[in-house]
């Protein structure tokens, strides 16, 4: 792919779906146009809610589009690169606000032609306080970045969707996002390299944004439910496209991050005397023990599975079985 982009015209599309959430997508909307680097447009995308596509359409000063596509994040991105018109289309949620050089950072990084997409750390901002049993390693439960990820820039498998960025021809060439829910942008990120081996997925992490993470999502019963789900979409994405691409990185977590988080856990309990230590330790055990017992199920029920997560197929890519 000859990746050269004679000018960086950055789209922003922000994917909304409740009205009880208009204050963070207003929030977000004035990060974006507050940009060291002004972005070429902004677009908000509003997936299967009439009152809320209406009211935006007549109370926000940018673009607005209906989902057109299958329901979830994926068929709403998918709706708003189709009437984006920049070079690069960057992604952002509308609970979570962007620092000011975010654009910046990201322009700067496709000045490299072999970079295919860019995304940044996602920092979490706990409304009702961070639990002091919850692990930074899984952060990701909350769609945040987590305790093992790279703490400089560097290549990475997959971008997460709340902060990322791609450029507009592997988004085209590609046809898009195939999953509406769970993993739909790392099965897309495995897609792109692919396609283009020696491209390269950049991952900045001061390319920065915040999200709010409201009280309901730091309760246990959140914490398993998601484990679960994260699971299950795993074995979609290993379906779609192979055990060895689609899992790399979750071994690697595995083995290297989850052990050493559980014994600082314990030591933290023993040399410090916190006994959230402990806690933290039993949460990741089983936070493992779920997120894999999802795996197990989703893989035997892989069709159901897709198909909950809003799967589509993308002509002339098939899929492969694990």
């Amino acid at each position: 792919m000859t990746a050269t982009t004679p000018s960086l015209d950055i789209s922003v599309v922000i994917c909304a779906y409740t009205e009880a959430r208009w204050s963070e997508l207003v929030e977000a909307i004035r990060s974006v146009q507050d940009q060291t680097l002004p972005p070429f447009e902004i677009i908000v995308v509003v997936d299967n809610n009439p009152a809320l596509l209406e009211r935006a359409r007549v109370e926000l000063d940018v673009r607005v589009a209906d989902n057109v596509e299958v329901r979830g994040l994926g068929g709403a991105r998918n709706s708003g690169v189709a009437v984006s018109n920049g070079t690069i289309v960057a992604f952002l949620d509308d609970d979570a606000v962007a620092d000011p050089d975010w654009l910046k950072r990201f322009s700067a990084a496709y000045e490299n032609e072999n970079v295919l997409g860019v995304g940044g750390a996602i920092e979490p901002v706990w409304l009702g306080g961070r639990p002091g049993w919850f692990p930074k390693e899984f952060d990701w439960v909350v769609g945040c970045t987590y305790e093992g990820m790279p703490d400089s820039t560097t290549p990475v498998r997959n971008l997460i969707g709340c902060n990322m960025s791609y450029r507009r021809d592997v988004l085209d060439a590609l046809g898009g996002f195939r999953l509406g829910y769970g993993c739909d942008e790392t099965e897309f990120c495995i897609r792109t390299r692919r396609r283009w081996p020696d491209g390269i997925l950049l991952y900045d992490p001061g390319a920065k944004v915040s999200h709010l993470v409201p009280a309901s999502r730091s309760r246990w019963r959140h914490f398993r439910s998601r484990c679960y789900f994260e699971g299950g979409s795993k074995a979609v994405v290993s379906w779609l496209v192979g055990s060895e691409d689609g899992l790399a990185s979750e071994r690697a977590y595995t083995r290297r991050v989850l052990p050493r988080a559980i014994g600082r856990g314990f030591s933290d309990a023993v040399a410090r005397r916190d006994w959230a230590g402990l806690a933290r330790a039993a949460a990741i055990m089983a936070g493992l023990t779920i997120t894999a017992a999802g795996y197990l199920i989703g893989k035997l029920t892989v069709a159901k599975a897709a198909d909950v997560r809003g799967w589509r197929e993308v002509s002339g890519a098939g899929t492969q079985a694990v």
